[in-house]
């Protein structure tokens, strides 16, 4: 029998925002945190580095652009809509050497999709795969997410590793689904859901 009730929402509206965005302790002395004014500096190096613009669209971008688009990332942490940390150094000021976090956010849905991008000084440490397990704990543990996605380029071998080293199973390949720069790419699915171990 068909029911005709309505779906409640996977995730209730608000969750994510009874508390403050929470930090969370990495190994190797890394953090996630949120977002900082000072930390423009980090988003314009992201800008123009040649292996993150490869794989990512973040474009040219001034100081005082970087500086909107990180008010931007704790207004949309506000209203649910995604939500973004600072990969940073746990010591001293606190250096932020690169982002990671869930965009096209759907707690009603129960799903999200990991981005993350980190600067040179900082690749090559396992710092990413640390924060992406952290992270998907916190989505599917705390707040309670569903599905959780990772697509990458099918010749971002890096990202292929992380999504492998966490868990995320590959699904199949979305035939010319994000255009960069230099075109076109085929892209590679992973998820994990709820239950996968």
């Amino acid at each position: 029998m068909i029911s005709n009730a309505p779906i409640p929402p996977v995730v209730p509206a608000g969750r994510m925002t009874r508390d403050p965005q929470p930090v969370f302790e990495l190994p190797n002395g890394m953090r996630l945190r949120p977002w900082r004014a000072e930390d423009a500096g980090a988003i314009v190096a992201a800008s123009l580095d040649p292996e993150i613009a490869l794989w990512n669209q973040i474009p040219p971008r001034t100081e005082a652009d970087a500086r909107e688009r990180i008010a931007s990332m704790r207004e949309r942490w506000r209203t649910e809509r995604s939500a973004f940390w600072a990969i940073a150094r746990a010591d001293g000021e606190g250096e932020a050497v690169g982002l990671i976090g869930w965009g096209d956010l759907d707690l009603a849905g129960g799903s999200a999709e990991i981005v993350y991008w980190i600067l040179p000084a900082a690749r090559g440490g396992g710092v990413v795969t640390d924060a992406t397990r952290r992270l998907t704990r916190w989505a599917l543990d705390e707040l309670g997410l569903h599905r959780l996605r990772l697509c990458h380029a099918v010749e971002n071998k890096g990202s292929c590793r992380v999504a492998a080293k966490t868990g995320f199973t590959l699904e199949g390949t979305q035939r010319s689904a994000l255009l960069h720069s230099d075109g076109w790419h085929d892209m590679h699915l992973h998820a994990l859901i709820q239950g996968d171990e």
